[in-house]
Order: structure tokens, then C-alpha cells, then sequence
């Protein structure tokens, strides 16, 4: 089965690039961050003449998650987090993969710049309540993956210039340490498990030739819990989309588990 996760940065103005990815990969599940778009304008028919079902989180101009499927997936939930600014970034269901149920969280984590704002405290607080709410769910259910902009560079390897962003709402150390605790409750970071020296991005900005000069970072993670691990065949990180005409800024991610 593979699942890919992409940030996409607009779902409608990505539309035809997306759907062009899609016949090209074959994906069964396709994780979309940052939609940007509430449920009414989301591009439900672009999807379902590809055969896909699409479950949305939507929000008008921000934020937003969906996931697409070729089956039918159980449990959709909007709640996972009780958010108070009613920001729309988490979206959760219920795959069943090999006579397990597992339990797919599709995330958009805030960016939280600039960190002397309201902005990085909030990132700081969801973060909190997110893994609390993991941990709640893993003594239920060990079966978890979690996927999305995770806005965290984790470690020095994973951002092209560390120095530049040891201070940023992404490579601080107090977030770091949010991603390891995340991780510490029973989960692999598929990408780097797999590839422990490795220096690959998810995402480029768009400005100042970010992209053609490879001044990237790796911010998009698929975690799986401890109890899948066996189940991993493969992690790639495609960077063909990045190369399109008009791209979202991050590229997707594809899992394969078998």
C-alpha cells in the first residue's frame, strides 16, 4: 500500500499538477496539507473521476487538511484537537490495512515565526496538547501513523544552513525536544530510520533561487508506531513536483508498507 503526504500550498491552485501526480504514482492515500479552501470550494469531482474519496478539514484561505483515498476509510474525525483559534490542521481516520486498524493522523503543524509573537506560543501549545492526545490514543490503539507538515527541522542534517535557523520557530531547540518527546512515546521517523546519513529536503522556498541553488529543509515526516515498523517496505521523497510549473513549495513523501 503506498501513502504519500504533500503539503500542496493551495489544493485548487495545485489542481491539475496534483491530479497529474496522482495518475503518475497511483497512490492509494494521499495526505494533503494546507488546502487552503473550506469544504463547499473543495475540488471534490477532480478526485472522484481518478477514483478517489476525498475527507476534508477545511478553512477559507489558510490552513486546511484532506485526506484522499481509493478506499472507503471509517472514523473521520475534525476533533483530534480542541483548537481555540478554530485553526483547521488535523484530520484523523480509520484504515483497515492486513486485519489491523490503523489509526492515520494527517497533520499541519504551525509554523510558529516570528518566535517573540502570540504565533510561536500557540505552535508551542499545540504541540502539547497534540502529543498529549497521541499518547491518550496510543494505549488504545497501537496501530498509528502520523504524517503532515510537521514545520520542525529535527535534526542539523535536515536543513541546508543549521545556523540559520537555530533560532527559527523550526530548528529551536525547545521544538526539537517536542519532536523527540513525540517520538519517545513509541514511533519512528520512517525517513531518517531509513536513511541515517542522508541529506534530502521537503521543501524549498520560493524565493531568492531557494530551489535551483538546493537551499532546502526537511520538514515533512511520516511516523509510524513501533508496531508497524515491520510493515515498512519503502520511504521516498520525490522531488518532481518541486521541478513543475507553478509548485507548492514542498514536495510529497511516499511510504510503502506491505
Amino acid at each position: 500500500m503506498k501513502i504519500i503526504s504533500w503539503n500542496v500550498n493551495s489544493v485548487r491552485a495545485r489542481i491539475t499538477n496534483i491530479v497529474d501526480y496522482i495518475k503518475q504514482s497511483n497512490p492509494d492515500i494521499l495526505l494533503l496539507q494546507e488546502i487552503k479552501t473550506q469544504e463547499i470550494s473543495f475540488p471534490y469531482e477532480d478526485f472522484k473521476n481518478i477514483g478517489y474519496n476525498s475527507y476534508v478539514f477545511g478553512q477559507k484561505s489558510y490552513n486546511g487538511v484532506a485526506i484522499i483515498s481509493k478506499q472507503k476509510l471509517e472514523k473521520i474525525n475534525n476533533s483530534f484537537i480542541k483548537d481555540d483559534l478554530k485553526q483547521s490542521r488535523i484530520i484523523t481516520a480509520e484504515l483497515k490495512f492486513k486485519k489491523k486498524k490503523i489509526e492515520l493522523i494527517n497533520i499541519y503543524v504551525p509554523n510558529g515565526n516570528p518566535v517573540d509573537t502570540e504565533k510561536y506560543e500557540y505552535k508551542k501549545e499545540w504541540l502539547k496538547i497534540f502529543i498529549s492526545n497521541v499518547k491518550k490514543k496510543i494505549q488504545k490503539n497501537s496501530n498509528i501513523l502520523i504524517a503532515g507538515d510537521f514545520n520542525i527541522i529535527p535534526e542539523e542534517i535536515d536543513v541546508y544552513d543549521f545556523k540559520r535557523y537555530e533560532n527559527d520557530a523550526l530548528g529551536r531547540l525547545e521544538i526539537r525536544k517536542k519532536y523527540r518527546e513525540l517520538i519517545n512515546l513509541g514511533f519512528k521517523d520512517v525517513y531518517r530510520s531509513l536513511n541515517k546519513t542522508k541529506q534530502e529536503y521537503t521543501f524549498w522556498d520560493y524565493f531568492a533561487g531557494s530551489w535551483q541553488k538546493n537551499y532546502g529543509m526537511r520538514i515533512d515526516h511520516f511516523l509510524l508506531s513501533n508496531s508497524l515498523i515491520d510493515n515498512i517496505k519503502s520511504i521516498n521523497i520525490n522531488k518532481k513536483p518541486r521541478s513543475k510549473e507553478k509548485p507548492s513549495d514542498h514536495t510529497p513523501i511516499e511510504l510503502e508498507i506491505i
